[in-house]
């Protein structure tokens, strides 16, 4: 069993950064691949970023490229989201999630975290 926490979100003006962190209790943490999610109110989930394992694979959406950076680190159990020159429409429930298997295999979540709330002001 996993459980993830996620940490850090806030209220932020617009071209400022917040750091998300995704603390995740258990002994396996190393053996999923994590990723980040947003939801903004009256609009689906979105994925924003993911990393395998180890780290060495990684992935963003196209709208946080250049701006967004995935982390890890399995000593400590935590996935981080570094979110930089935030823009009004960065504004979301941030969320991450736990799978097994492929990074490439999207099919099913093991974990999911109960999210955290982002707010950027213009």
């Amino acid at each position: 069993q996993v459980q993830l926490v996620e940490s850090g979100g806030g209220l932020v003006q617009a071209g400022g950064s917040l750091r998300l962190s995704c603390a995740a209790s258990g002994r396996t943490f190393s053996m999923y691949n994590m990723d980040w999610f947003r939801q903004a109110p009256g609009k689906e989930r979105e994925v924003v970023a993911r990393i395998n394992w180890s780290g060495s694979s990684i992935y963003y959406e196209d709208s946080v490229k250049g701006r967004f950076t995935i982390s890890r680190d399995n000593a400590k159990n935590t996935v981080y989201l570094q979110m930089n020159s935030l823009k009004p429409e960065d504004t979301a429930v941030y969320s991450c999630a736990a799978r097994r298997g492929s990074f490439s295999d999207y099919s099913r979540y093991d974990y999911w975290g109960q999210g955290t709330q982002v707010t950027v002001s213009s």
